[in-house]
């Protein structure tokens, strides 16, 4: 069974795609490595990169081919500085040469060296293929799939199976939700307690506390950015930005100098409903803003859907208990990951393969859970909070304007925190005994749903909002 863990369901990196920038530019690196270990990477005399399917339809919008450069320049997307973004594909541009891996120069002239192809692979909608020439005129190919989150993988040729990273046995090994919940009635254990034991098979609970800290970080500080920066997004769609308004507006007159002043500013703002719907939206939308323009982010489960678990864990955090801290944040990341690996395990996570649904509506079924638990919920309300929020996002197609994640991707994030919220309070108000629709059954369907769904609709930007709306209308 493959065990994956909190660490891969929400990882740092930069926007404003999982499966259109992050896992490129992963991909990129991947491929660096396999020249080192054939020994072909001191030989390599030109590169050129094949883009496929979705990742060629609305990788101009979602900067694939500025990711997949700064992967195979060897940058790290959980530490590359991002104001450094633009003075680095400069060079590329003007000296149509690349440092391979930061070690070698060789010939590279973009604009002909990352080919968009409009036909799909059939293995995954979102392929790609790395070509080297070597010295010695041979030829070298490698190809990868970039299956959401910033998950990469590879076919095997012969067999077409998928060669997988390799993950350690988890003690409690999980791929449905009733096998979650047998889990904790067995060791009397809420679901975050279950999911540190399989984490401390991998690491130290050190180490765990220290990446979720990190993980939070950024979260915490892509909805303050988001929130103190005004202006237009990139993209050519010309959005303005409404988080830096929303928040002025919201906060008044409270003083605070960073972030954690300012979570004590929110707390002695006015908290009635419709501030209490302003705020979740203002930070979903702050987080997402950040995602739009390059910013660093935390995928979870994807960067399009970025906004939703770092807004429901604020609303927990300023609205629900004041007295909230890291140790609400560790049970809250570690409940929200482990439901999202059962539904990359059972559906998909990747808008490429199932629609909208497979990103806003996963990350609005993971808040669901995890606010659920902070809540007091038991494990079974728990799943059936994040059951309901994903029944109510079931055929949510993809379909971004000009292959931008900007509209209708932004607000979705807003829609889908107070999706999660309110599908909270519902199963905390029922028995869950008594639910129609269990978590396993709604995800299984989300899969039929997502193989039925014509790939109009699946991060092609060919139908839909897409094409009723251009961009000369905006």
């Amino acid at each position: 069974m493959e065990s994956i863990s909190v660490f891969d369901m929400l990882s740092i990196g930069v926007g404003p795609s999982s499966s259109h920038t992050l896992g490129p530019w992963r991909a990129a690196l991947r491929w660096i490595e396999e020249l080192k270990e054939k020994n072909q990477f001191n030989e390599v005399a030109g590169i050129s990169v094949d883009l496929y399917g979705s990742l060629s339809l609305t990788g101009k919008g979602h900067a694939t081919d500025i990711a997949i450069m700064l992967g195979l320049m060897g940058f790290d997307p959980v530490t590359f500085p991002i104001e450094d973004i633009e003075k680095e594909i400069g060079f590329i541009t003007s000296e149509n040469k690349i440092k391979l891996n930061n070690e070698r120069e060789i010939p590279f002239i973009p604009k002909e060296n990352i080919i968009f192809n409009r036909k799909f692979l059939e293995f995954h909608p979102n392929g790609m293929t790395f070509h080297a020439t070597l010295t010695n005129g041979s030829k070298k190919s490698s190809s990868f799939y970039s299956i959401g989150g910033g998950f990469t993988v590879k076919e095997e040729r012969k067999n077409k199976k998928v060669k997988l990273e390799k993950f350690s046995k988890f003690p409690f090994p999980i791929e449905k939700g009733t096998e979650l919940l047998a889990y904790c009635k067995a060791e009397g254990k809420n679901i975050w307690e279950i999911v540190l034991e399989n984490e401390k098979s991998l690491r130290s609970e050190a180490e765990i506390n220290d990446g979720l800290k990190k993980i939070w970080d950024v979260m915490l500080d892509s909805m303050y950015v988001g929130a103190h920066t005004e202006g237009i997004l990139p993209g050519g769609l010309n959005v303005t930005r409404r988080a830096y308004e929303m928040n002025k507006n919201l906060i008044g007159d409270s003083k605070y100098a960073n972030a954690e002043e300012w979570i004590a500013g929110i707390r002695n703002t006015e908290v009635k409903f419709r501030q209490i719907l302003k705020w979740v939206s203002c930070f979903a939308l702050a987080v997402n803003e950040v995602n739009a323009s390059l910013g660093r982010v935390v995928t979870a489960p994807t960067n399009g859907s970025a906004g939703v678990i770092p807004a429901v864990m604020m609303y927990y955090m300023v609205i629900e208990n004041h007295d909230a801290n890291f140790d609400d944040v560790r049970k809250f990341l570690l409940t929200s990951g482990e439901i999202g690996s059962i539904f990359k395990k059972g559906a998909t996570i990747s808008a490429a393969m199932g629609g909208c649904q497979a990103e806003i509506g996963v990350s609005s079924a993971m808040a669901a859970g995890a606010l659920c638990e902070l809540m007091g919920g038991t494990p079974e309300q728990c799943l059936m909070a994040s059951e309901i929020a994903m029944e109510h996002h079931l055929g949510l197609t993809c379909d971004p304007i000009a292959g931008l994640v900007q509209i209708p991707c932004i607000e979705r994030n807003a829609m889908g925190a107070i999706k999660a919220i309110n599908a909270c309070e519902m199963a905390l108000d029922s028995d869950p005994s008594k639910a129609k629709v269990p978590l396993d059954k709604v995800i299984a369907t989300m899969w039929e749903t997502a193989k039925d769904m014509t790939s109009k609709y699946k991060e092609t930007s060919e139908g839909g909002l897409a094409v009723q709306v251009n961009i000369s209308d905006c």
